[in-house]
């Protein structure tokens, strides 16, 4: 496993991910800006949300690996 690479760090990452996006898309909306770029900016924040919720939620499909377990050889 690499540095930084901790399967349980991906939630968290996720749920950061998304709290981000929630404030960019706040922003964007309330800032004054070119109705073209606030628009780009709300799908670009839709799209970093999505990609935070699969990572938050990936984990929760259910293992696809054996769960017997073998007996112990004699």
């Amino acid at each position: 496993m690499a540095l930084g690479d901790h399967p349980m760090r991906t939630p968290v990452y996720g749920g950061l991910l998304i709290v981000a996006a929630m404030l960019g898309a706040t922003w964007a909306w309330q800032a004054a800006l070119p109705v073209w770029l606030r628009d780009v900016l709300l799908v670009v924040a839709l799209l970093a949300a999505l990609a935070g919720w699969l990572m938050t939620f990936r984990d929760l499909t259910p293992s696809r690996r054996s769960t017997r377990r073998r007996p112990p050889r004699p």
